[in-house]
């Protein structure tokens, strides 16, 4: 293994690159070896080949699922090679990382099909142009058996029960199979067959990126430095942002709703979101929180511009105005959109000539379920034509509803035809 470079030779533009790099990160391993890394690079001119593996297991992303890929990004700004890893053969065996179960097996057209929208979607993030884009099926799949068995005698089971999850489920007697032993070793394996200098991931992947170290160097390559990024709290400011949670911005979002998403979140967590989702760097970031804690910057100013430059990143400046606009005509000057989205009443929610309204939320996307409608309401979170809701078993009559303006929270509005 080669020695580390002594901080007092590196070059200063080289101590520049790496504090930038550590900016948002939680994990750089082994320490200061990626410092020597980017030292030799800069003097021997190669770039270093930076890994992120992702498996296409759900159609779309969040903006959770970016801060590693403007990690990347950032790699890329600094001249080195991305190499995006869409993990078509590892989705089939499926990630255990945070799991108390083994995940459900997809189907390999579930699979092309959210691997073509996500790297669609990547593409907002990265510079594709530029990016080594492969498939771990390319090697993975012809591997013989014989291939197999060396790699799975290059980690004790021992060495597996260190893993948290792995050791929280075995301690409780619950079943971990064979093919959940196999993820880390194949997620290792995809290191040694594209010669990653240093590979990217979440705090939930440390294990595997250390892994991947434990079997590049049993193949013989130098190990690869890791570098981890923190899960991004969701917008209620508790839980990892999540579909399931339901607290997730999509990078597909339309822009009313990424702005105003972005609104909703904490105070407390505008930092965190300008340091790991903006591309900002590191004196950006410091001039921001600093505004913020000796008062030069409002906060209600801060995320309208936090949100403003989100919302631009996924759409465009336009957009973004817009959608600022359009928020503040509706919070600041409490007025109704300039254009409400006009729906049919579905005729399936008419029960002997009445309408029960969680059941008509239901039908139209406004709840995702009846429990969830009946909430809203009790809650005071559904309004038609500017007054609240207040009988969540109230029956309607369907003329009574056609032409009035159905309001569901503070940013969803429909008219009712």
């Amino acid at each position: 293994m080669e020695t580390t470079t002594n901080p007092a030779d590196v070059p200063a533009e080289i101590r520049e690159e790496f504090a930038e790099l550590q900016v948002g990160s939680v994990d750089v391993l082994p320490a200061e070896e990626l410092l020597s890394q980017l030292t030799r690079a800069r003097r021997e001119g190669r770039p270093l080949r930076v890994k992120l593996g992702v498996d296409p297991t759900a159609p779309d992303i969040h903006l959770g699922h970016t801060v590693v890929l403007r990690k990347l990004a950032q790699f890329q700004s600094f001249g080195h090679t991305a190499v995006l890893i869409i993990g078509d053969y590892t989705a089939k065996v499926g990630d255990p990382s945070g799991r108390s179960k083994l995940r459900p097996r997809l189907s390999d057209e579930e699979i092309a099909a959210n691997a073509t929208t996500y790297v669609d979607q990547a593409a907002k993030v990265l510079d594709m142009d530029k990016v080594e884009l492969t498939r771990n099926g390319d090697w993975l799949g012809p591997l013989r058996m014989d291939e197999v068995l060396r790699l799975t005698a290059t980690v004790t089971v021992a060495r597996m029960l260190e893993r948290d999850d792995f050791s929280r489920r075995y301690l409780a007697n619950e079943p971990i199979s064979m093919l959940e032993f196999m993820y880390p070793l194949l997620q290792g394996y995809d290191s040694v067959a594209v010669k990653a200098d240093v590979e990217l991931g979440g705090t939930d992947q440390k294990f595997n990126l250390l892994m991947g170290r434990t079997i590049m160097e049993a193949y013989g390559a130098t190990p690869q430095s890791i570098l981890t990024v923190p899960l991004l709290v969701g917008t209620d400011g508790e839980q990892k942002m999540s579909k399931s949670y339901g607290n997730y911005i999509g990078v597909d979002d339309a822009p009313s709703d990424m702005f105003g998403k972005v609104m909703s979140i904490p105070d407390e967590l505008m930092p965190t979101y300008f340091s790991l989702l903006t591309g900002a760097g590191r004196l950006e970031i410091e001039a921001f929180e600093a505004g913020l804690r000796d008062g030069r910057v409002h906060p209600a100013q801060a995320k309208r511009d936090l949100a403003e430059r989100l919302t631009t990143l996924y759409h465009d400046s336009g957009a973004a105005r817009a959608a600022r606009a359009e928020f503040d005509r509706i919070f600041k000057e409490k007025e109704r959109p300039e254009v409400v989205p006009e729906v049919e009443i579905p005729t399936e929610v008419v029960k002997d000539g009445t309408i029960w309204l969680p059941r008509l939320l239901t039908a139209l996307g406004l709840a995702s379920s009846n429990g969830e409608a009946r909430r809203l309401v009790e809650q005071g979170g559904v309004r038609i034509d500017d007054s609240v809701v207040q009988d969540v078993g109230r029956e309607y009559d369907p003329t009574s509803l056609r032409g009035v303006v159905l309001q569901v929270g503070k940013r969803r509005f429909v008219r009712l035809l």
